[in-house]
């Protein structure tokens, strides 16, 4: 792999412009074909052949429906007044026929008649259909006529309120928030690189990258269902790691350029080496993200093939498109020496006696940065500073034991959003369970036995406990089927009605065994509490799969028994801390205005399978970058506690800064204030600083100091069972050829 990876880079140092105009063609292609086939993307939160959806599915063929988008209007009297009054039951029915008259509107139905009066007389609504199909986004000129035509209804003092899917506000997958986050990265690497141009490289490959995934994504939403999700959490995976994997390779190149390597030369090594790491560290996180579709649940699944797809195109960027620029930027990406340290070197003579201090390496960098000052820190107190840190996660993870799952609906939204506020006033005024109600289902080939079931059904339903109303039974046109339908007493996302669902389908196995028809609990609340409790339940399997991986790759890669322990270890609570910050924000409400959390309760069922996929990718990643380094320097030396050191001096300072890059990324998406992405990018960044600096920087070397020698041991059987893997390319050699042709090649002229 490394070798391949030398022939690679030193193609793309010597023939960058070529290969930046293959890039830049291909780069359009994608665009081209994307844009060209470009499909739409869904946001259907099913799971085919669950109990929930297959009886849905059978409810709508008895029952068919208008294939088309609909809305509610909810008129609110003010305090004291009811809607059924002479002076605002006329304006209130002038804004119903104004609101028939606008173009694009099929139906719309009279609350008095479809008996959507609340009891008190106070609120009323009215259900809307549009001409646009279900698949389709209703146009914004329609939605605002509609609008316009309550203004009868307004001006007689009815509060109107407009709710329903159309009037969701959307979410741009990228926003300024996310371009916010990119200057912060900028600065970051800035600081880090001490040189514009070298920070530039690894946003411009991000960017490029992210353009790409984008435009072969919705390329692919043609054919293949692509969940709305899916784009937005592709592009924070993907600039990340972009930035991240780049950061990497140039840093080991300018690394290598201070030493008096030459360009092209070193653009291959960095390359070989360091996008030997890029490729492992990418491998993890995409591994981890395509085992989500071990859940079966395609809105997951897609979530997790498109952020894999991210993570891989960034991978191939880094290795491909890099060195390209990389060469056309030339000898421009050399570090400048301070200017004291060689004033200091010139004037100071040797002193008699003292040794000549040692060259550095490629990978040595400052003897007194702020990483070898911590390290030092850690070891001067190994045992201290390991119970200190532990004892920290485990309280920040104390919380993740009341983590609530549940999907997102209207309620999830922001309250200034007017589908959030129809949602909340038709709460208060028909009870929680009217925004997601509940609907059992008989079917039969005899028209008898179904009237005689859902008779039954309907006796039955009188004495559950947590209904709130039960409706009348409607029998489909070809008697075969009936409904009756169901108001819980509690809202869609609490954990009554989700035990509601469980106890019905019990109480009504026995009817349905007794009469020999089909009965099942469906609507969409039951098709969302079946999506969750699939999630939740593929939760403690993807678990021992991503333990049972990490212990795997890292026994690999470090040829010990020690480390992969200790990493798994340390990625658990790094989960633990990100899972209880989460909790603490989101459903207790600690810093959720600053924040600007929509609104306090459960998080989406998918966050946490999402987070610790993402999450153990990203902790394989600075575990690998960390030790790597520590692991190479002992092999050296056999020194273990100058291995630490000396790792921390290689490898701290790139690590801090790919953290630091990753948080601010993450933390940009918390501005989209979407209910669903903004738990995601919180756990992600609390994950991330958690792991980076408390657990790798601090818990890695105070474990490694107590374990010394042992650190690095593995049983010989089990060594030669292990497939040999040169994860930074530490056994690389040049080829000859391709070595001798890149320095004859090194007296032209590089760059521009």
């Amino acid at each position: 792999m490394a070798t391949l990876l030398y022939r690679l880079g030193a193609l793309g140092a010597r023939r960058w412009q070529r290969m930046l105009i293959g890039w830049l063609l291909a780069l359009g292609a994608v665009v081209g074909l994307g844009l060209s086939f470009a499909g739409s993307f869904t946001d259907s939160s099913s799971i085919p052949g669950s109990p929930a959806q297959t009886a849905l599915t059978k409810m709508e063929r008895h029952f068919p429906e208008p294939d088309a988008q609909s809305a509610q209007i909810v008129f609110q009297a003010p305090d004291g007044r009811k809607v059924t009054e002479p002076g605002l039951r006329e304006p209130m029915e002038a804004t119903l026929r104004a609101t028939g008259q606008v173009p694009g509107v099929s139906e719309v139905a009279d609350p008095a008649e479809s008996g959507t009066v609340s009891e008190d007389g106070r609120t009323a609504v009215a259900q809307v259909t549009f001409t646009t199909k279900e698949a389709d986004d209703v146009p914004a000129g329609t939605l605002d006529a509609v609008k316009a035509a309550g203004d009868p209804a307004q001006q007689a003092g009815l509060r109107t309120v407009y709710g329903g899917e159309p009037y969701e506000s959307s979410h741009p997958p990228v926003g300024p928030g996310e371009l916010v986050g990119l200057g912060v990265a900028l600065i970051i690497l800035v600081i880090t690189f001490g040189s514009l141009l070298a920070a530039g490289l690894p946003l411009i490959t991000a960017v490029l990258g992210i353009v790409g995934t984008m435009a072969a994504m919705i390329g692919l939403a043609t054919a293949f269902g692509v969940s709305d999700n899916a784009p937005t959490l592709a592009i924070m995976l993907g600039l990340a790691v972009g930035i991240d994997y780049a950061l990497f390779i140039v840093s080991r190149h300018r690394a290598q350029l201070a030493t008096g390597m030459p360009v092209r030369e070193s653009i291959a090594r960095a390359t070989a080496t360091a996008g030997s790491a890029v490729i492992f560290a990418g491998a993890t996180v995409l591994i981890a993200l395509s085992g989500l579709a071990v859940a079966g649940v395609p809105m997951l699944t897609s979530m997790g093939l498109a952020s894999a797809g991210a993570v891989a195109v960034a991978v191939i960027t880094a290795v491909t498109l890099l060195p390209a620029l990389m060469g056309m930027a030339g000898h421009r990406l050399t570090p400048r020496a301070p200017r004291s340290t060689t004033a200091r070197r010139r004037r100071l003579p040797r002193l008699p006696g003292r040794k000549r201090a040692r060259p550095q390496s490629a990978h040595d960098g400052p003897a007194d940065t702020m990483g070898v000052r911590w390290t030092q820190g850690v070891l001067r107190h190994p045992v201290r500073n390991l119970i200190l840190g532990t004892v920290a996660l485990v309280a920040l993870a104390l919380p993740a034991l009341q983590l609530k799952l549940a999907l997102t609906d209207e309620g999830s939204s922001a309250t200034t959003n007017s589908s959030r506020q129809a949602y909340d006033v038709i709460s208060d005024a028909f009870g929680p369970g009217a925004n997601g109600p509940l609907v059992v289902l008989v079917e039969s080939d005899d028209p008898a036995t179904v009237v005689s079931t859902a008779d039954a059904v309907e006796e039955e339903l009188r004495d559950v406990r947590g209904i709130a109303d039960v409706s009348g039974i409607d029998v489909a046109e070809n008697k075969t089927a009936a409904r009756i339908q169901i108001i819980p007493e509690t809202g869609p996302r609490s954990e009554e009605t989700s035990a509601l669902v469980s106890r019905l389908r019990t109480q009504m196995l026995p009817l349905a065994e007794s009469s020999g028809s089909y009965v099942a609990v469906t609507g969409m609340t039951a098709v969302s509490i079946d999506v969750s409790d699939k999630l939740s339940g593929a939760l403690v399997p993807f678990v021992i799969v991503v333990v049972g991986l990490s212990l795997l790759l890292l026994m690999i890669a470090f040829r010990s028994i020690a480390i992969p322990v200790k990493a798994t270890i340390g990625f658990l609570l790094s989960v633990g801390a990100a899972f209880g910050a989460t909790v603490a924000v989101f459903q207790w409400g600690w810093l959720a205005g600053p924040l600007g959390v929509p609104s306090e309760g459960p998080v989406a069922s998918f966050v946490p399978i999402v987070v610790m996929s993402v999450l153990f990718g990203l902790a394989m990643d600075y575990e690998v970058f960390l030790v790597s380094a520590m692991r190479e320097d002992y092999h050296r030396n056999r020194d273990a506690r100058a291995a630490i050191l000396n790792g921390s001096r290689n490898a701290a300072r790139v690590v801090t800064s790919a953290a630091l890059i990753m948080v601010s990324v993450f933390v940009s998406f918390l501005f989209s204030h979407d209910a669903d992405i903004m738990p995601i990018a919180f756990a992600l960044a609390f994950g991330v600083m958690v792991d980076a600096f408390l657990v790798r920087m601090t818990l890695v070397p105070a474990v490694l100091a107590l374990l010394g020698d042992r650190a690095w041991w593995l049983p010989r059987r089990l060594d030669r069972v292990l497939p040999q893997v040169d994860v930074e390319g530490g056994n690389f050699h040049a080829p000859e050829p391709v070595a001798a042709h890149a320095a004859v090649r090194e007296s032209t002229p590089v760059g521009l």
